[in-house]
């Protein structure tokens, strides 16, 4: 048996709370191998990313605290390390990727500069440090032989430094290297900056490779890019891996053995294979199938609760026998659903932004985010808008509401033209179409109760005007989408992330719309709590008669959701059919290649 790169012994780890201390990881054991991938799967909040981080010994030492038995890494018993050592530890032998590279990277420094930063400083050039330059990254002509460390200058190394970050950026299969080097962090895609990330995190050629969710806000095929360059880098080089994530799907591609946490427990460890084909434990069980299947349509998806409960005994055979749409009873559907006229259509609409320069900031060309597109949305549809990061879904949701202006184009509701509509005429089309945004968190004001914010709709649009109505409408409203009248006075701050999805939910069905627009509204939630907020739309979609136009980027829950999809590259619909039918045979070559990038397709549960 091979002796552990990383072996963990009873970390608990504890944090202070109103003067008390809270346990939220009960004595977990671990063991990362070198050249292998550890998967550690589990919701938000179930210890995964704090084990990761006490390792690292990054925890806010106040008010947390770690004990272990043992956290050795190879020969040495980390555990005992004071800060100084630690600081030897970081980067140069466990480096890790965060979960958001843009707040990981620091706005005001060039990337080229932050990547350096890292090689210059556990090279133990903490004098050349002093010296970096963010901007240009260049030392004066008269600083250059001022000090030199043997034959070496300061400029000679930070020179040889930048030469290594450009090689690391070829390496991680960013474009342009050398401009990206000279780029700030907002310049860059969400998947360039995972690059850079990356590219900082092994600059060094660490032993331990900590991903913290590195993937979860990405499109499925940057995913797999992501994917398969660490899974490469990883046959390179020999280091170890461990690979947090919510999603089954990804461990599937990347991970040669998985650990199950839950409520600060490990639940249930094991190979890959075993794990995802013979899963033991419950909670695992559940995991596996609250994500949205692609070989059937299921009425809901089941939750984990439900397995935890014991719900779901007779296993994959049960959930299918009890939950499975039938083909007669989806054509049926599908019937009734094209026998009526649409409430919406879009007609050659364009949504172009200017490109400026110069002092006068003359117009040089523009970006085509939507460019022609129409298409129809029929009452109690559920239309699937699906591409990549930039190919103009959110884009075209919103010319559609007319929250950002179309170039040209025309859209008609309900047989009124939206185009046309001004003043109040645009309001009430308002109260019939509305939006759920993507980030729950920052489309909440932080400074007024939720109550407030699902009442202030009803204010603008003169619904329930008597006070004590409105708020009796509020509390419905709560406990329609699965929260309870009591939290009308909380502030969004009190609320996990799969609750502000339902606050914004119900926000939006304030001032009962027709039409809503869900733009990206489940894409940062755990698949269990996605499934939830999934059965939640459909519930809605039933009892209010709802049409939706869902948006998202991941294939699996268009799939489930939707009735019809398009997909969209470059700001044009490149293929429009039958969710099954697009699914099982597509046409377009995009539309393939979106599909292949799906993670865990080759998952067969025996649960």
């Amino acid at each position: 048996m091979p002796t552990p790169l990383l072996s963990i012994k009873n970390l608990r780890i504890s944090f202070k709370h109103e003067k008390e201390w809270v346990e939220a990881v009960h004595g977990i054991d671990l063991e990362v191998f070198a050249g292998r991938t550890l998967g550690l799967v589990g919701e938000s909040g179930s210890g995964k990313s704090v084990s990761s981080l006490a390792v690292m010994r990054l925890l806010n030492e106040r008010n947390s605290q770690i004990k272990a038995d043992s956290i050795r890494l190879g020969d040495d018993e980390i555990k005992d390390f004071n800060e100084s050592q630690m600081a030897t530890v970081r980067g140069k032998r466990i480096a890790m990727i965060f979960q958001e590279p843009m707040t990981s990277l620091n706005p005001v420094y060039k990337c080229g500069y932050q990547v350096s930063e890292m090689i210059l400083q556990h090279e133990g050039r903490q004098a050349v440090h002093r010296y970096a330059r963010p901007a240009a990254h260049v030392i004066p002509t008269e600083e250059r032989g001022s000090v030199s460390m043997g034959s070496r200058t300061r400029y000679d190394m930070h020179r040889e430094a930048k030469e290594r970050v450009i090689k690391l950026f070829k390496q991680v299969m960013l474009p342009r290297p050398e401009a990206i080097y000279d780029s700030y962090p907002h310049e860059l895609s969400g998947g360039q900056k995972q690059r850079v990330m990356i590219a900082m995190a092994i600059a060094c050629q660490p032993q331990l490779l900590i991903a913290d969710e590195p993937t979860t806000a990405l499109d499925v095929t940057v995913q797999l890019e992501i994917l398969k360059l660490l899974r490469q880098l990883q046959a390179e080089t020999g280091m170890g891996m461990i690979f947090i994530t919510h999603d089954l799907g990804v461990v599937a591609e990347i991970a040669d053995d998985v650990a199950v946490m839950h409520n600060g427990e490990i639940m249930e460890r094991g190979t890959v294979q075993q794990i995802l084909s013979h899963p033991k434990h419950p909670y695992t069980q559940g995991l596996l199938a609250c994500r949205p299947p692609m070989d059937v349509r299921l009425k809901r998806l089941p939750v984990v609760k439900e397995f935890l409960d014991g719900q779901w005994q007779g296993g994959k055979e049960q959930i299918l026998k009890d939950l499975q749409i039938t083909d007669e009873e989806r054509q049926a559907h599908l019937k009734q659903l094209y026998s009526q006229s649409p409430i919406l259509k879009v007609e050659h609409l364009q949504t172009w932004y200017p490109l400026r320069k110069g002092v006068f900031s003359r117009v040089y060309g523009h970006v085509k985010a939507v460019d022609d597109v129409s298409l129809e949305v029929y009452e109690g549809e559920t239309l699937g808008l699906v591409g990549e990061s930039g190919c103009g879904k959110t884009t075209l949701g919103r010319s559609i509401l007319r929250l950002v202006e179309p170039t040209g184009g025309k859209v008609w509701f309900d047989g009124i033209e939206v185009t046309a509509l001004k003043g109040q005429a645009l309001r009430d089309f308002r109260k019939q179409a509305q939006i759920v945004f993507q980030d729950p968190y920052s489309s909440l004001n932080p400074r007024i109760t939720i109550g407030e914010a699902i009442a202030e709709p009803m204010q603008v649009h003169g619904i329930e005007n008597d006070a004590s109505k409105r708020r009796k409408a509020v509390c419905d409203l709560l406990e329609q989408v699965g929260l309870q009248a009591e939290h009308y006075d909380r502030y969004p701050h009190e609320f996990s992330g799969g609750q502000r999805q339902r606050i914004c939910i119900a926000r939006a069905l304030a001032v009962n719309p027709r039409l809503v627009i869900c733009d990206e509204s489940v894409s940062a939630l755990d698949v269990s709590v996605q499934a939830q907020v999934l059965n939640l739309l459909n519930r809605l979609k039933k009892e209010r008669n709802l049409t939706y136009i869902f948006i998202s980027h991941d294939l699996s829950v268009v799939r489930f959701m939707s009735d019809r999809v398009v997909v969209m590259y470059n700001g044009t619909p490149v293929e429009m059919e039958d969710a099954d039918q697009l699914f099982e045979h597509p046409q377009n070559a995009y539309t393939k290649k979106l599909i292949a990038a799906l993670p865990g397709r080759g998952i067969h549960e025996t649960y």
